[in-house]
Parts: C-alpha cells; structure tokens; sequence
C-alpha cells in the first residue's frame, strides 16, 4: 500500500505541495507546533509533568521523629 512512498521522487512532490499549500514562512512554526505537541504527548504517556521537580528531595520532618522516639521501648 505504501509502497509508493519509497521513490524519493515521490517525496519531492509531497514536499513541494505542501510547500506550496502552506508557504516557506508557515513550515517552521508548524514544525515546532509538531515538535511541541510530540513532546507533550510523550510526557503525559510516561506520566511527567513539567511542573513537578525531577529531583525530589525528602527531608525528615520533627512529626516523624517524635512519633519514632516514642515507639521505642522504654521511651
């Protein structure tokens, strides 16, 4: 079905219609619409999200030593 698409002659003409649909100075913003969009996509497949940190670091909190000092036998 798509064996047509392997003739880089084939791919010369794709390009120059769409070329000619939506002009030389409209490709580079749709090229980065794409991009952005991919990227976005795959961020919320993989469950990222940009305004999360991508380090998180834990630090102890005084409730969880207080409740660890008095589990402790004796104390």
């Amino acid at each position: 079905m798509l064996s047509g698409f392997e003739n880089p002659f084939h791919l010369l003409i794709i390009a120059l219609v769409v070329l000619l649909l939506f002009g030389a100075k409209r490709l580079p913003e749709m090229g980065r619409a794409l991009g952005s969009g991919m990227r976005e996509f795959k961020d919320g497949v993989l469950g990222r999200d940009e305004r999360a940190p991508t380090h998180a670091v834990l630090e102890p909190s005084s409730e969880a030593g207080d409740r660890a000092r008095h589990a402790t036998p004796g104390g």
